[in-house]
């Protein structure tokens, strides 16, 4: 059994189809596009790329259809594991992404050969891999078996999961192991949704942030801030998140964390990285999220090299969030989701 970290993704499989539109269309509008692009996606597919493209070493287990050859052969390119990758009847997922000027998008997703059934996962599945990577455009029942089944391999495997598109209220209450999770990644308005199933106290009001870069941190903690701090509070009182990894994604203001086993148990904030121009913004999250998990893994790694059990430290913490800040805002720089995520090389240059 190999000792070298290596991450396993189930997830998703698309082709994103992009139309390019000056804004996103009404409700009873009909609007042209100026273009029209067609890549690979998914956000399975793309979290496993920003996995390699972090360094990490990462396998995906999915499924194709008939027209999905080019996406597999694609992923490939980028240094992703496909064995995993499985060819069914159905036709490959699709994204339909209408794409604005500014960047901004709207996704409709089609789930095709995504929710094709594939053959359980087992304990011997498990074998190779340290980290595991799942989201919610697969079966439902799928994730739970993955996250059930992680907890019966030989060695321990940290488990990340990042739950989108949001499962329902009965799903996020009652059937997901959360027990079996390590970190849960999700952006502000996921964060409000898991805790409105948990209970009904309302969460703190909460406007959508933008960023003003002369604005000393300081103000910005004591104003801006203070509602996602009340909201990772009341994540951290519920005895299903208390020892549960949570980082909230605020868009370009950055990164907050619930970090239980991190000096104690702390809170961290890491600001955005500057970005002069956003150009899309689609698969920011999964880079994000593919570049924390490869952290995870390199520090993993240094820590078993050096023969240390030991927890995340403040420093490693803070070094995790930032480069994973970097990644995002190098990707929403650029069109396109898996294909606009940078090297690390590019992420750690000064």
């Amino acid at each position: 059994m190999s000792s070298a970290p290596r991450c396993l993704v189930r997830g998703s499989i698309n082709v994103d189809e992009f139309f390019h539109v000056k804004d996103i269309v009404r409700p009873g509008e009909t609007i042209s596009s100026s273009s029209l692009s067609k890549r690979s996606g998914g956000k399975g597919a793309n979290q496993a790329v920003a996995v390699a493209k972090a360094g990490g070493a990462v396998s995906l287990v999915g499924a194709i259809g008939p027209d999905g050859d080019s996406v597999k052969d694609n992923i490939a390119q980028f240094g992703v594991d496909v064995q995993g990758i499985e060819l069914v009847q159905e036709p490959t997922g699709r994204a339909i992404i209408q794409l604005t000027e500014g960047g901004e998008n709207s996704i409709i997703l089609f789930k095709g050969a995504n929710h094709a059934t594939l053959a359980a996962p087992t304990t011997s599945s498990f074998e190779p891999y340290t980290h595991m990577l799942l989201q919610n455009e697969i079966p439902f029942e799928t994730t739970l078996e993955y996250l059930s089944m992680s907890k019966h391999s030989q060695r321990p495997i940290t488990v990340t999961y990042n739950p989108s598109p949001m499962p329902t209220p009965a799903q996020i209450s009652g059937e997901i192991r959360w027990d079996c999770i390590d970190w849960l990644v999700v952006n502000e308005g996921e964060a409000r949704e898991l805790l409105a199933a948990f209970t009904d106290a309302p969460p703190p009001d909460i406007t959508r942030l933008s960023l003003t870069t002369d604005e000393p941190l300081p103000k910005l903690l004591a104003t801006q801030l203070q509602p996602y701090l009340d909201l990772l509070s009341q994540f951290a009182s519920s005895p299903l998140f208390k020892y549960v990894n949570i980082a909230c994604t605020l868009g370009p203001l950055g990164v907050l964390a619930h970090l239980p086993f991190v000096d104690g148990g702390c809170v961290l904030f890491e600001p955005g990285a500057r970005v002069d121009v956003v150009v899309d913004t689609t698969g920011a999250g999964d880079c994000w999220t593919g570049y924390l998990v490869a952290g995870l893994m390199r520090i993993d790694e240094s820590h078993a090299r050096a023969s240390v059990e030991a927890e995340l430290s403040v420093q490693e913490a803070r070094s995790l969030l930032k480069e994973s800040n970097v990644a995002a805002a190098l990707c929403v720089a650029k069109n396109g989701a898996m294909e606009s995520f940078p090297d690390r090389t590019a992420v750690i240059t000064p």
